[in-house]
């Protein structure tokens, strides 16, 4: 038994954290459609893998479903119009990400009537083949809607590859203040079993589990209710505990399998899919409609209207704001997705994308953050870490710049979920150590990628030259004996046409 493994059997399962859920009211709240607003920027790139490239114009009427940027490589996905009007831009705007820096979109001005794209719904989605169903998903857009943004199809073409037997459907939502995925549950129910069913048919996979954290009982509720008939796929109740929502972590809680570090979740037979990614399966293989919106929730103490929301992709985060009755106060700090693991935004003026699982806007007491203070080796991290890593000792490592040594204990194994900076006494931003160490790792990787790429240029170039002398040296030799060959013909040539005169020369004395 390796060290890290001993270390987890040390600890059992009294790993994570139980943060106050602030759930509530957002999660109370009927579901509410927010109204078309009058211009959408939807970014190419929100979603894992290379970006996807316009096919429209500026100026092009478009319908609601209709393509507007298709996949580019194998890990990509296209881009629909999310409204019927017209192209009015396409260029940069403020992506969504703490930067702050732009990031291309294609903005519609809406012509009011959210007119569809006709489609034609499939008469029995069941009887699809696998492969029917995966290209289907693949077409519509459909992308991991937990917050992973994988495309979804390849992951549903990756399960046949690799004999996946366990589809394990996570329905966790164990970031505090979210609460989309509890109420999709709620509402759509039997529409994310149909979806479950069919990503079943697609992966190969024999059985599904639904794994749900039981500070959800109304959820867990009506998708038991939804799959009563249907004997391969089961809810399971699960702890409510902070990060339950982690993908290794749940396949550990609901099938008793360790996915190796070094290894994907894949190779030990399972696969792991969102519920809202299920949902967003049933309505492109069932109804032909592509990811166009998506459940998001907005909550936090400046929220004057929590809740949660059906928002079409590219609306200005401003909107939903103003849609909702503005701020009740003043916010100090603006979150997209949860506070534990979401990104910090610049401002208002930023786009929902397909990974929007919520917008957070916190108030001052909310957002505060206290001065960190001397580590007190209390352990406090080592015990919450679901991982069973040591974030102190790495920690300490990347302040003295010792990125390898942090690597040796297990940096690549951290997802950078924040249990171990919540527990700690000290106040130590520690995740952010973590986040530093593997930027500043993936850029040395970046350097050495480079440095090897000119390096292996300056080798093809000197073969080259190299090359080059050696062709040039053969073909001057070539010429030089072709010179010389020319000579001696010429020379012979000669020899020959003064011996036949010699010889005439002869014969006229004789006679």
């Amino acid at each position: 038994m390796g060290f890290m493994n001993l270390f987890k059997h040390f600890l059992g399962n009294d790993w994570g954290v139980h943060p106050a859920d602030h759930k509530h009211p957002a999660a109370a709240a009927p579901t509410r459609k927010l109204p078309i607003p009058p211009r959408l920027h939807l970014m190419l790139s929100q979603h894992v893998g290379a970006p996807s490239r316009p096919v429209v114009l500026v100026g092009q009427k478009v319908k609601k479903g209709e393509l507007i940027a298709a996949a580019h490589g194998n890990i990509s996905a296209p881009l629909h119009a999310s409204t019927s009007g017209t192209i009015s831009a396409i260029g940069e705007i403020t992506a969504p990400h703490t930067s702050g820096l732009p990031g291309m979109a294609i903005s519609i001005d809406s012509d009011g009537e959210d007119a569809w794209l006709d489609s034609e719904p499939v008469a029995d989605p069941f009887a699809l083949s696998p492969e029917e169903i995966a290209n289907r998903v693949a077409a519509a857009g459909v992308v991991g809607l937990g917050g992973a943004t994988f495309p979804s199809s390849v992951k549903l073409n990756l399960g046949r590859r690799s004999k996946i037997d366990t589809l394990i459907m996570n329905g966790s939502e164990c970031e505090p203040y979210l609460s989309c995925d509890d109420r999709l549950m709620r509402d759509r129910a039997a529409d994310i079993v149909t979806g479950i069913r069919l990503m079943l048919i697609s992966t190969g996979a024999q059985v599904a589990k639904v794994g749900i954290e039981d500070n959800k009982p109304e959820a867990i509720a009506a998708m038991q209710e939804a799959a009563a008939r249907f004997d391969k796929v089961s809810i399971v109740p699960v702890p409510a505990r902070y990060p339950m929502g982690s993908d290794r972590q749940l396949i550990v809680e609901l099938t008793g399998r360790e996915v190796p570090s070094d290894a994907r979740a894949a190779d030990v037979g399972v696969i792991v899919h969102n519920v809202g990614t299920a949902y967003a399966v049933q309505q492109a293989v069932c109804l032909g409609r592509p990811l166009v919106s998506r459940l998001m929730t907005l909550n936090g103490g400046a929220a004057a209207m929590p809740g949660n929301y059906e928002v079409p992709l590219g609306t200005l985060i401003s909107d939903l704001v103003a849609f909702t009755g503005g701020l009740k106060t003043s916010a100090a700090k603006l979150v997209m997705g949860g506070p534990m693991m979401g990104t910090v935004l610049p401002h208002l003026r930023v786009p929902v994308i397909k990974g929007t699982s919520g917008i957070l806007l916190l108030d001052a007491g909310e957002a505060a953050e206290l001065e960190p203070e001397a580590c007190i080796r209390c352990g406090s991290c080592v015990k919450a870490c679901p991982m069973g890593l040591l974030p102190l000792e790495m920690s300490a490592r990347i302040r003295n710049d010792d990125m390898d040594a942090a690597v040796d204990l297990g940096l690549s194994d951290c997802i950078a979920c924040g249990c171990c900076a919540y527990v700690c006494p000290s106040h130590i931003p520690l995740v952010q150590y973590f986040y530093h160490a593997k930027g500043e790792l993936s850029a040395r990787q970046r350097t050495q990628l480079r440095t090897e790429a000119t390096k292996k240029l300056a080798t093809q170039r000197q073969e080259r030259l190299e090359r080059e002398a050696r062709e040039k040296a053969e073909a001057a030799a070539k010429r030089k004996a072709e010179r010389a060959a020319q000579q001696a013909a010429a020379a012979a040539a000669a020899q020959a046409t003064t011996t036949a005169t010699v010889d005439t020369v002869k014969q006229g004395e004789s006679a």
